[in-house]
């Protein structure tokens, strides 16, 4: 066995069926002891996404911290997750890809709710926690060990992986396929000689890449919250709303396309021709890109809520509980485009398919418009998770060395160096190392979900019976 296939391996092994059945289990026993939280109270949830709370504490305005966590969220995994799930799964994938999103939203409530009540203040007066903190205070210092694992692996993921690595390579292929369409084209370049485009393209992709992102990151979280504040809610309404053009152009298919996901998720055969006739290979393939994709049960997103400028743990378990949500919307709308354009069907896979999808459902735009407009949407992705897994890298180090801000900084400059190093890899086995990563971020956290369960279904129900949500502006 080659270590790419003992990767593999150890992957399968990691994301298999039990680990998705904890994650499924977590958003189904949240959301029954919240009583249907993130429907019920989906519309607080917006409301307190723009407002601020008064009286609060913490280093970010509660939305600039969602816009930090949605910017490590909404990622590849939205374009090209989704994409893999259909094409493997069928069409039924999207409908168990939106059921496990539907049930994130109760899990990432809990995670943000958590994040603000066992926040820890460091002597400078800023915040940071996240599930190492919710462990140790919340379940008691005899686990400080499932904090520390979880930590450790968030590191690793964050600096070896789904932060840095994989995410310049998707912005390196992006702008490669669009400005090198043939890789074998040569350059005569001053005291160098020939060099194919691509080397040339791929050297100023690193270098101007790593300088906006250690321009970002060296201003702290402020920067990273102001620049996601900015980029996440632009990015997002462009690619929802080109999604939606493209969907209103094929106006005719959507009641068809509805009805090959429904009948997709319970009997594939019926609609891939016995090609995939499994209805356990479409709920896999849906609900594991469904995890993938917003991230609820990882643990990422209370590290950038505990930031947040709160006093209510529950008002902002609510604002962070909108993540998950809004990438719900992403991958529902990418998916409904490549099922209307039956692109799923073509044989091509992951960004292929969607640029595929995009390009043939919209012929009334030139082509290579609507490339680079999902090229762009593809490099801003990708750059905004870069610099929210920073984040993240330096809350874990941050906790893992007691404080030491020296250490934190240490990890910043390794972390911008992989980033430039990215440009250069080839990334086949990075993305099975950082998935392991994230499985095994995922079972810490999912066990204190599951132990503090009650604490987060006592806590929210006394803030609604006391009407302390009638206070909130």
């Amino acid at each position: 066995m080659g270590f790419s296939e003992f990767l593999k391996t150890v992957e399968n092994f990691v994301w298999g069926i039990p680990l998705l059945v904890i994650i499924v289990a977590g958003g189904v026993l949240l959301t029954v002891r919240l009583r249907g939280i993130q429907i019920r109270r989906l519309n607080l949830a917006l409301k307190w996404m723009f407002t601020k709370e008064e009286g609060a504490t913490g280093n970010v305005s509660s939305f600039g911290a969602l816009c930090t966590a949605l910017s490590a969220t909404i990622g590849t995994g939205n374009i090209v997750g989704v994409a893999t799930a259909i094409c493997l799964g069928g069409p039924g994938a999207l409908f168990w890809l939106f059921i496990a999103g539907l049930l994130g939203l109760a899990t990432k409530y809990a995670e943000g709710m958590l994040a603000i009540k066992y926040r820890e203040t460091a002597p400078d007066g800023h915040t940071y926690g996240g599930p190492f903190c919710y462990i140790e205070k919340g379940m008691g210092k005899k686990w400080r060990w499932l904090a520390k694992t979880f930590a450790v692996c968030g590191t690793c993921a964050a600096i070896l992986g789904i932060g840095t690595f994989t995410q310049v390579n998707s912005i390196s292929t992006a702008i490669l396929d669009f400005c090198c369409p043939d890789k074998t084209k040569m350059w005569s370049l001053p005291f160098v000689g020939d060099v194919t485009a691509t080397s040339v393209v791929t050297v100023i992709i690193a270098v101007s890449l790593t300088t906006c992102v250690a321009m970002v990151l060296l201003g702290g979280i402020q920067r990273i919250s102001n620049v996601a504040s900015f980029v996440v809610p632009f990015m997002a309404v462009t690619y929802i709303v080109f999604s939606f053009i493209l969907v209103f152009a094929n106006m005719r298919e959507i009641p068809q396309a509805f009805a090959t996901v429904i009948k997709g998720a319970f009997d594939p055969a019926s609609v891939t021709g016995g090609a995939i006739g499994s209805i356990f290979i479409a709920m896999q393939h849906g609900i594991s890109k469904g995890v993938f994709s917003n991230e609820a049960g990882l643990g990422s997103a209370p590290i950038a809520a505990a930031a947040a400028r709160a006093k209510e743990p529950v008002r902002q378990g609510l604002v962070t509980m909108n993540g998950a949500f809004i990438t719900n919307i992403i991958c529902l709308m990418t998916g409904l485009v490549l099922v209307t354009t039956d692109a799923w069907q073509t044989g091509l896979e992951g960004y292929s398919v969607t640029r595929y999808a995009f390009t043939e459902g919209m012929p009334f735009f030139n082509a290579d418009i609507v490339s680079f407009i999902l090229s762009m949407s593809l490099v801003f992705f990708a750059f905004t998770t870069i610099i929210g897994w920073d984040y993240y890298a330096e809350s874990c180090v941050e906790y893992l060395s007691n404080g030491n801000q020296k250490a934190v900084k240490i990890s910043k400059y390794v972390y911008i160096l992989a980033v430039f190093i990215g440009a250069f890899m080839t990334v086949k086995d990075v993305w099975t190392i950082a998935n392991i990563f994230n499985g095994v971020m995922a079972l810490p956290n999912m066990i204190a979900l599951f132990a503090l369960s009650g604490i987060v279904a006592k806590d929210t129900k006394e803030f609604f019976a006391q009407g302390k949500h009638k206070l909130q502006k």
